[in-house]
């Protein structure tokens, strides 16, 4: 339900973001998502409310999917617009490295209540202290956000579209569709690494899941030093040229990693998780650098979230559904690493389709068609 909400989280909020500013809008979307999850902890059970409990709790997963959908594009935006051309790539990997600090924090606080907590309080309420605590980040968040400056490349544009999206998919559709297909074998990887193979390993091949959740952390921490080299290599190689080379190795790296996992030897255990989390940060450093620049100004904010989104829905989405049925008829996960390689193909296909464009001047780019054009 979060994943379908996305999209219209990117359209929604893209909207407001191209006519009203980047940074009053992302203010309305942490909000959204930070409330949606902090009420999640709140929630009461089946027991008191009956069936009200799981349809609110629906409704709170969709919230949060439409605040997600708005938030990741306009932060990007909001570090692309203010950063000087040459250094556009470090200034996205600050934000690739905000995912990797909230993963990592948020596993371990769920592996410390799942060990330190017995079966029974855990499930009674320790699984609401997570929710809980993000009030904190939130509350952060809202605090950096409310003192940063509006984008003076947005406060600059003498244009602003009457309808983003419609303007959007008429002219630059096709930029929409390639970004989405580019970023989408990073989803892939990421939910079949974090998600699919840590239920995989754990009830499948019978390691423990301390064990398992563990390796994820130390994953994490290999994640943050790729995405800032990804990053770095982005301004210096150029971004559509690093993220080739990312995705080169993420089609590679699919094809061992559950070769690796069902040894269910901890070590090889290890290498396949962390490994794949490597390389899928040297494919998430460069993109929020890329992704602003095919787009004007006037519909950039509609156009990186619809595109980052899209890739989302279905990349993300899709993949432990395919990994689980392509597990249960093959009687064994290999075949899940064939089709990563595949979604990775795809990706490759369309980054060759779209342009080079580090160096290239966010003011400028308002011309239309200049995002198709080749670099």
């Amino acid at each position: 339900m979060a994943f379908l909400a996305r999209p219209v989280g990117a359209v929604l909020f893209g909207h407001y973001g191209d006519r009203l500013g980047r940074k009053t809008t992302l203010v309305g979307s942490l909000l959204l998502m930070g409330v949606s999850t902090a009420l999640v902890g709140l929630l009461p059970g089946y027991g008191a409310w009956g069936i009200w409990a799981p349809l609110l709790l629906v409704f709170l997963r969709f919230c949060q999917g439409i605040g997600l959908g708005g938030e990741w594009g306009g932060a990007a935006l909001l570090l692309a617009e203010h950063a000087p051309p040459e250094r556009r790539g470090r200034y996205g990997g600050y934000l690739q490295l905000g995912p990797c600090a909230g993963f990592f924090l948020a596993n371990s606080v769920f592996l410390a209540l799942s060990e330190g907590l017995g079966r029974a309080a855990f499930l009674s309420w320790g699984w609401r202290v997570p929710f809980l605590a993000s009030a904190v980040l939130v509350a952060f968040g809202l605090f950096v956000r409310l003192r940063v400056a509006e984008s003076p490349v947005f406060r600059d544009e003498p244009e602003r579209a009457r309808v983003p999206v419609v303007e959007l998919l008429r002219d630059h559709g096709r930029t929409v569709l390639l970004g989405g297909l580019a970023v989408m074998v990073g989803y892939t990887l990421f939910y079949l690494t974090t998600t699919y193979a840590l239920a995989y390993a754990t009830a499948e091949l019978g390691l423990p899941s301390g064990l398992v959740l563990g390796l994820l952390l130390a994953g994490t921490l290999v994640k943050a030093g790729t995405v800032w080299f990804g990053a770095g290599r982005g301004d210096r190689w150029g971004r559509r040229r690093t993220l080739i080379a990312a995705t080169w190795l993420s089609i590679g790296w699919s094809l061992v990693l559950f070769p690796l996992l069902e040894t269910a030897r901890p070590v090889l255990v290890g290498v396949a998780l962390i490994g794949s989390l490597a390389v899928l940060g040297l494919h998430l450093g460069p993109i929020a650098g890329y992704l602003p620049e095919l787009f004007p100004t006037r519909l950039r904010y509609t156009g990186v979230a619809l595109s980052y989104n899209l890739g989302g829905v279905v990349g993300g989405a899709t993949a432990p559904l395919v990994a689980t049925r392509l597990s249960s008829s093959y009687g064994t996960a290999v075949p899940i690493g064939w089709y990563a390689a595949g979604v990775g193909v795809v990706s490759l296909l369309s980054l060759l389709a779209l342009p080079e464009t580090r160096g290239r001047d966010l003011v400028t780019a308002r011309r239309p068609g200049l995002a198709a054009e080749p670099g």
